[in-house]
């Protein structure tokens, strides 16, 4: 407790524990789903040997393209929300490592979904 100059009264700063980042989890599930999605978009590419394999690959590969940019932004909000300095009663955030596994999950899945889209083209014009 800190006395206040000149009068009787005192200040308490009460200790708030650190805090994960709802957006860091956000980004590292998203991330996960994204490379999930672009397996299935690579098998169904492989696979598909005709057309429908093609569409089918396409039709996820946007699924894949969009969890993996939304992991990415979800990520950099979130390491910009855990660097912001707050004063002390403030709720601090934690999770810089869960919002770099993001970035970096949420952008190969980005890219394996792109090329699995390449490879199910490759393959059914050959």
């Amino acid at each position: 407790m800190e006395p206040v100059a000149g009068t009787p009264f005192g200040v308490v700063h009460l200790e708030v524990p650190p805090v994960t980042s709802g957006l860091a989890v956000g980004a590292l599930v998203a991330g996960v789903v994204s490379i999930l999605v672009s397996i299935l978009v690579i098998c169904f590419g492989v696979t598909g040997g005709s057309w429908t394999g093609v569409w089918a690959a396409g039709a996820f590969t946007v699924l894949g393209v969009l969890t993996g940019a939304g992991a990415a932004a979800a990520g950099l909000l979130a390491l910009r929300q855990i660097r912001r300095p707050l004063p002390p009663p403030a709720v601090r955030f934690t999770g810089h490592g869960l919002a770099v596994a993001g970035i970096s999950c949420g952008g190969a899945g980005l890219v394996l979904s792109l090329i699995g889209l390449g490879l199910a083209l490759l393959l059914s014009l050959g």
